[in-house]
């Protein structure tokens, strides 16, 4: 069984910044890579950032303003958030793809969501 807990949502104003934190626990034999992922009302669920060993990439829209960065000993993900708008506001799910074991295949897991609302 893996969990993913994310925390640091909230209510923010424009221009302002918000830091979030998604932390995997349980049975994680190898982390292949950690992202973050918003869905907007009525809007489909979009990648804001994804980092691997290999790459790091971020959405066009929040790129220069978001940094995602990771604690392979804490199997933590960051999310930096600077400069937000209020089309930021979403919810933002933390994704992890992993295997939970030498035998098992890659597997997607998904935190349960944090509230950003950026407005004045």
């Amino acid at each position: 069984q893996v969990q993913l807990v994310e925390s640091g949502g909230g209510l923010m104003q424009p221009g302002g910044s918000l830091r979030l934190s998604c932390a995997a626990s349980g049975s994680i034999f190898r982390i292949n890579a950690m992202g973050w992922y918003r869905q907007a009302p009525g809007k489909q669920r979009e990648l804001v950032a994804v980092t691997s060993a290999a790459i790091t990439n971020y959405a066009r829209s929040v790129k220069g303003r978001f940094t995602i960065s990771r604690d392979n000993a804490k199997n933590t993900v960051y999310l930096q958030m600077n400069s937000l708008k209020p089309e930021d506001t979403a919810v933002y799910y933390c994704n992890a793809n992993l295997r939970s074991s030498y035998y098992s295949t890659n597997n997607d897991y998904w935190g349960q969501g944090t509230q950003v609302t950026v407005s004045s």
